[in-house]
């Protein structure tokens, strides 16, 4: 669509350079140094971090002579994608005052701080370049102006405030997958020791009710997991945890290629932390798999953020539209929030709510729709939206190409 193709004379290596000039090279150079030290090599924690900063990775490839694919007529669909994201940038902070562009050049030091990444940033130029394509005028208010909402849009004579937010589904789990990987990359050095000495495959089942609180549950946690294998024994139950170790039996085919995590996942289901590790020769296989006391709650966290942002920073004054960028979110998660209309019902349940009355329409896109994964993965028409048929001008002509649902 409009993301898929910049220019092909661009030079992906001068674009993105000049884009990270925005930030400063001291910035860039400690945001990269830092990824570096996050990213360890064979770990889960390293993996994690690596898929959290595909972006920031993917744009100092694209940033380095020695890296360059040449012309942006040779990079992959998602290079492309980003690329073009980043001359929107370029040419947005061409356009902008100079402290508007500070607060451009504040978003972008945001998204090279602590735990921040540059999606909220992009997810803003993505969203901008999606209305721009559906023949809307788009104006960066937000940034611009100083406004509460990011863009207004305009097309015959009718307008919306537009709103992007950016949500965690950690904050809809008990169960955090940060932990949960801090405590595999803890529990695997004994893990490959137990395996060696112990042939087969297994499956060490755990169900922890409130999750994992703090350094001492998750090394306490580590602990009985260690014990319960040196001892040999199968279960060790308590108020804060029940592990249960039994035999896995898996099929041949079921052991091939992208076959065992999705048999793997259809065991357990789509709310299930997942671990594996396998000894040399691929004989020998342990699978942990962890669930909280409750399902996920990841759908109610993002209408928790839709009510906020309606509250906080939509005028009343015109239509709002809040388009959520959900992340830390999986595949099958993210397929099984839209294919059993959870996601729907729960949005839609909040239409029918106060905290909705100046939402028009409210939509979601994570990862696999910014990438460009077609669907079933990736929701088809690159979001998911939901349209307020309660809001007093759903039915606007103007606005529709903005509102209208996707499913």
């Amino acid at each position: 669509m409009f993301l898929d193709a910049p220019p092909a004379d661009m030079d992906p290596t001068a674009t993105c350079r000049h884009f990270l000039s925005l930030a400063g090279p001291d910035s860039w150079s400690r945001r990269m140094a830092d990824i570096a030290e996050r990213a360890r090599p064979r770990s889960w924690s390293g993996r994690a971090a690596q898929q959290r900063h595909a972006l920031e990775l993917l744009l100092a490839r694209l940033a380095d002579p020695r890296e360059s694919a040449g012309p942006s007529a040779a990079l992959s669909p998602a290079e492309r994608r980003i690329l073009a994201l980043v001359r929107e940038a370029l040419d947005l902070a061409d356009t902008l005052p100079r402290d508007s562009r500070e607060r451009l050049r504040q978003r972008l030091l945001e998204g090279l701080t602590g735990e921040g990444t540059l999606i909220p940033l992009f997810h803003l130029l993505r969203e901008a370049a999606r209305q721009r394509a559906r023949g809307f005028s788009v104006a960066f208010t937000g940034l611009a102006e100083g406004t509460p909402h990011d863009l207004l849009l305009s097309r015959e004579g009718e307008s919306a405030e537009l709103v992007c937010e950016t949500v965690s589904a950690e904050e809809g789990r008990q169960l955090h997958r940060g932990d949960w990987f801090a405590l595999v990359d803890g529990i695997n050095p004994d893990l490959q020791t137990w395996l060696a000495a112990h042939p087969g495959r297994y499956v060490l089942k755990m169900t922890l009710p409130e999750g994992i609180s703090g350094p001492q549950e998750l090394a306490e946690l580590q602990r009985r997991v260690s014990a319960l294998l040196a001892d040999h024994r199968r279960q060790d139950s308590s108020a804060s945890a029940v592990l249960k170790l039994d035999p896995l039996v898996l099929a041949g085919a079921q052991m091939s290629g992208a076959a065992l995590p999705q048999h793997l996942r259809s065991l357990f289901g789509p709310d299930a932390h997942l671990a594996v590790a396998a000894a040399p020769g691929g004989n020998s296989m342990f699978v942990m798999a962890a669930r909280a006391g409750r399902e996920n709650g990841v759908a109610a966290a993002i209408t928790a953020r839709l009510e906020q942002a309606a509250a906080r920073r939509l005028s009343g004054t015109r239509p709002g539209i809040v388009s959520v960028f959900l992340e830390d979110i999986e595949r099958a998660e993210w397929r099984s929030l839209r294919e059993t209309l959870e996601l729907e019902g729960t949005v839609r349940r909040f239409f029918t709510t106060p905290g909705a009355q100046r939402i028009i329409a409210a939509s979601c896109v994570t990862r696999m729709e910014f990438f460009g994964i077609p669907a079933p993965d990736g929701a088809a028409e690159g979001e998911l939206r939901f349209r307020n048929q309660l809001h007093p001008q759903a039915r606007s002509s103007g606005l529709h190409a903005a509102i209208a649902s996707t499913v």
